[in-house]
């Protein structure tokens, strides 16, 4: 091809190239737009966020709730298709960033802020102020009949136990194959998978004995399960942070006077609550926020 060639095949092909590139794009709308995982408490958390972004600013937000999981939301982040949504430092640390387990709580966010910043150009704001770990569950009589507290002393009846767990957990590095060897679990057939919210009626109905959930489900104390104590200490910090576009904060700068104002605000008591006002008593997540938000005299 000669080069008069060349140079008219560029002219004639860029536009198409330039559409085509555009049209891949995520849509820039003159709003924010607020993701959240599927599961009760991201639910809450992203519409407190919304809330609050709104209250204190004159800005429409956006949700975008019931994202799957972690990495559904990190790749919605990333590319521009959300502006924010609420992630773990624990979760954030081992599952998306692949860095090693680290058990300092502050540690964790030093390095989850500074990663995330390098490589995402993202802000990861002051945690609201509660831990959401892990937590292996079983029914409150199973708890009582064999006197366990722990998951020490849990692990010898584990081969008589069917587990249940969250799609994530069986795979991610913070998950299932570490807590196995920690704790040498072995269970009477392979893990259950299944969406979050069958859990607690899975174990409830005695499809299976043991469930990975989260220590601020609000089911564990409204149904009297235990939640056995992690005495080996396996699980990495799990602080509720905010994860913000820097674009983003930058385009709307109102949003850092919430993400200020709700720093600290909440209580791993009051995210059981709020949860359980959701899951028990089956309230609307954005009623239960307002409720919390003027309780806080946000």
């Amino acid at each position: 091809m000669t080069r008069q060639l060349r140079i008219a095949f560029f002219f004639a092909t860029a536009p198409v190239i330039a559409a085509l590139l555009s049209a891949c794009a995520p849509p820039r709308p003159d709003h924010p737009v607020i993701g959240a995982k599927n599961f009760t408490e991201q639910v809450v958390l992203g519409e407190l966020l919304a809330q609050e972004i709104e209250a204190k600013s004159n800005l429409k937000v956006e949700r975008r709730f019931y994202l799957a999981g972690s990495y559904i939301c990190q790749q919605a982040l990333v590319s521009g298709r959300i502006d924010a949504y609420v992630e773990y430092t624990g979760t954030a640390l081992t599952a998306i960033l692949k860095q090693p387990v680290d058990r300092d709580p502050q540690r964790v966010l030093g390095t989850v802020r500074g990663l995330y910043a390098s490589r995402y150009n993202v802000v990861v704001a002051p945690p609201f102020g509660f831990e959401n770990t892990f937590a292996m569950v079983i029914r409150g009589e199973d708890a009582r009949a064999l006197h366990l507290t722990t998951l020490s002393q849990a692990a010898q009846y584990a081969p008589q136990w069917r587990l249940g767990v969250g799609y994530e957990f069986e795979q991610r590095p913070d998950g299932l194959p570490g807590l196995s060897a920690v704790y040498g679990l072995k269970f009477a057939a392979a893990p259950r998978t299944m969406d979050l919210g069958l859990l607690y009626r899975a174990l409830n109905a005695h499809q299976v004995d043991m469930i990975a959930a989260n220590s601020t489900d609000g089911p564990i104390q409204a149904f009297g399960l235990v939640a056995l104590e992690d005495d080996k200490h396996y699980f990495p910090p799990y602080q509720a942070v905010p994860l913000v576009r820097a674009e983003s904060l930058q385009r709307w700068p109102q949003m850092q006077n919430a993400l200020d104002a709700l720093a600290g605000k909440i209580t791993a008591d009051d995210m059981r609550a709020m949860n359980e006002a959701i899951d028990g008593q089956h309230r609307d997540p954005a009623e239960v926020v307002r409720e919390f938000r003027s309780k806080r005299g946000l």
